[in-house]
């Protein structure tokens, strides 16, 4: 919409980020122009309005998400990477203590348990597709987070590519320790 509309509008956002733009949408008051340019201006105010109601419910559902995984198992939120959202994933798909008969069926579920790929003299490993999308989202999420600010990661894919693994097979492998970290530590908590 900012994009369509008048010049004045159009200089007053540029150059603005977002948030600022968000912020300053919600100030736009109808004025004298045409019926485009008043219409626009009270869209503009209404959908930032809307913007900025989603985002403190956003934050306070957060915070409540926060306080139940305290509550729950408070050790996860220690580990490197592991933020409120994807603990609440890993704790709904773990649920109680003795659902899985060890680790390797709570990697299953997520669909990070290796699957054979070899070919030839060629022995690997694939990713496997199948599982918990969602807990396999989350641990993707937490090791992208963890190869970016986590020392002891960055070492692991260091020493992995020089033994010649691809990017995939490092994070997968990386998925898969991730989620037998996350057994271990809800299992114990319980």
């Amino acid at each position: 919409m900012i994009l369509t509309a008048d010049d004045d509008l159009r200089t007053q956002m540029r150059g603005l980020s977002t948030l600022r733009q968000v912020q300053h949408a919600t100030t736009l008051t109808t004025t004298s122009g045409s019926g485009l340019d008043r219409l626009r201006r009270t869209h503009l105010a209404t959908l930032a309005e809307q913007i900025q109601t989603l985002d403190r419910l956003l934050k306070a559902n957060l915070t409540e998400i926060r306080t139940l995984v305290d509550k729950l198992c408070p050790t996860l939120l220690d580990q490197p990477g592991i933020g409120p959202v994807t603990a609440a994933i890993a704790l709904t798909a773990w649920s109680h203590p003795g659902r899985f008969r060890n680790e390797a069926a709570f990697a299953s579920l997520a669909g990070v348990s290796p699957v054979p790929a070899s070919s030839g003299r060629i022995t690997r490993h694939r990713l496997n597709r199948g599982g918990d999308r969602t807990l396999n989202a989350a641990l993707h999420t937490i090791a992208k987070t963890r190869q970016r600010c986590h020392q002891p990661t960055k070492d692991y894919i260091n020493r992995r590519t020089t033994e010649g693994r691809t990017p995939a097979e490092i994070t997968r492998s990386l998925k898969r320790y991730i989620a037998r970290q996350i057994w271990r530590t809800l299992e114990a908590t319980t």
